[in-house]
């Protein structure tokens, strides 16, 4: 065999140089898109394009806004509160964690006594979490204001002047109007969260109840997120937190496992006090539910009942089939996501109680998931609630409570590092819809 000729040599040499190329191409390819940083942070490519669209910025708000709220905590409490406000600030807001349930609770350590005011803080910390924050505004979908508007607003509800009670709004705006990130959208992708219902925001000229930050101009802009949202277009509601904050979907899986063996022996329980004003039906419910055997009461106006202790709550609604959820100082009420987690179905007796809120999260098919009864039928003394629950099918109520233990998941708020599809992961997601629509309405 002869030597090979200088043309096949230089083509060897050719080949291997251009595969050498293409290696050290691949490799700088990969360096680029295989990682990258955002905010000085190394990151994934597939991170990043995970986050195309879900990034959010917080603004670092003067401590006067949130941290100093809490540091002192003892002006949240008032003197008729039986504890101390202060025990809520714990574990991130969640509160104190619930030590012994008797059986009644699962044994993990997720269970906690949640007070639902601090929904504000418990939002703000999974906020501190999220997988797509980012530090460049310019790259923000929304922007998170982590003003603690309802905690700040307990502090002065009872014995101050109204405008000491619109100072931390008003103070607030003034704050926003001065940063670059509001002149984007004018404050149109801003959101912020309250434990507090909307309606306590929004003072009218005859009232002395409230603020007025939601009727500022500036303020209207925002979106709030608020456990009761009424009607106005830029106030959404997300559940109330209840006294579950799990870290794992195991946890979940196991509760909802659970909840689907329970034998319950009631076939509806009421959990609550009277309230003083006219037109309220909750009386007549705390009288039929005295004069039935099939109903477990757990009268909160009796000062020998304990419903600040989750546990006695808790199996309440484990042991019953129904929960009522008549309307309270607002037509929505904790009670109902409570309920949820005992796998108890709700029954409603007012469509502002659910159906016309929390629209992210519960179905838009109401009868999947609960039961009706128009308030107008509890004022007729010949109305029996039982007999009403008594005519739901056993093929209807197991198809209700499977649907209610399935919305477990999407009405709790997880643990600050769990990577569970929660209530917090639902609103995030609707709030970035909704900038995005406002965002396409304005052209930008």
């Amino acid at each position: 065999m002869g030597k090979p000729s200088r043309s096949t040599i230089l083509g060897f040499v050719f080949i291997f140089y251009t595969m050498i190329c293409l290696l050290l191409l691949r490799n700088c390819y990969s360096s680029i898109i295989g990682s990258t940083k955002i905010d000085g942070i190394k990151v994934n490519s597939k991170q990043v394009n995970a986050c195309l669209g879900r990034y959010i910025y917080i603004h670092d708000l003067p401590k006067q806004f949130n941290e100093d709220v809490l540091e002192n905590c003892q002006l949240i409490t008032r003197k008729i509160d039986k504890y101390d406000t202060c025990m809520y600030t714990l574990n991130s807001g969640f509160g104190p964690r619930i030590e012994n349930s008797n059986g009644i609770l699962s044994n993990s350590t997720s269970w906690f006594i949640t007070d639902h005011f601090f929904l504000e803080v418990i939002f703000h910390n999974r906020m501190k979490n999220y997988e797509c924050l980012t530090n460049d505004s310019s790259l923000a979908s929304a922007i998170y204001v982590p003003f603690y508007a309802g905690l700040d607003l307990r502090r002065h509800l009872w014995g101050f002047k109204p405008s000491v009670r619109d100072s931390s709004g008003k103070n607030l705006i003034k704050w926003l109007l001065e940063k670059p990130e509001w002149e984007k959208m004018r404050g149109l992708d801003h959101f912020l969260v309250s434990g507090r219902p909307s309606l306590d925001f929004r003072r009218q000229s005859n009232s002395k109840w409230g603020s007025m930050f939601r009727i500022l101009p500036e303020s209207q802009n925002m979106t709030m997120l608020s456990v009761d949202s009424q009607s106005w277009s830029n106030d959404l509601a997300i559940p109330y937190p209840t006294y579950f904050h799990p870290s794992k979907q195991t946890e979940v899986s196991e509760w909802q496992e659970r909840m689907r063996r329970l034998k319950r022996e009631y076939l509806f329980c009421f959990v609550g006090a009277t309230r003083n004003y006219g037109g309220s039906i909750r009386g007549s419910i705390i009288g039929q539910c005295k004069d039935s055997s099939s109903c477990k009461l757990l009268d909160c106006g009796d000062k020998t009942t304990n419903c600040y202790n989750p546990v006695n709550v808790m199996k309440a609604f484990e042991s019953s089939v129904f929960c009522l959820q008549p309307p309270g100082d607002t037509p929505t009420r904790r009670s109902t996501f409570d309920s949820i987690l005992a796998g108890c179905i709700p029954v409603f007796f007012h469509p502002g109680s659910a159906y016309t809120q929390y629209k992210w999260h519960l179905p838009k098919n109401h009868t999947k998931y609960s039961v009706f009864i128009p308030e107008k039928k509890l004022r007729d003394r010949r109305f029996r609630i039982n007999e009403t629950l008594l005519g739901v099918s056993k093929v209807e109520e197991e198809a209700m409570r499977e649907e209610v233990i399935r919305l477990i998941p999407r009405t709790v708020y997880g643990d600050h590092k769990s990577k569970l599809e929660d209530a917090f992961d639902l609103a995030v997601k609707g709030v970035l819809e909704r900038v995005e629509k406002l965002r396409g309405a304005i052209n930008l």
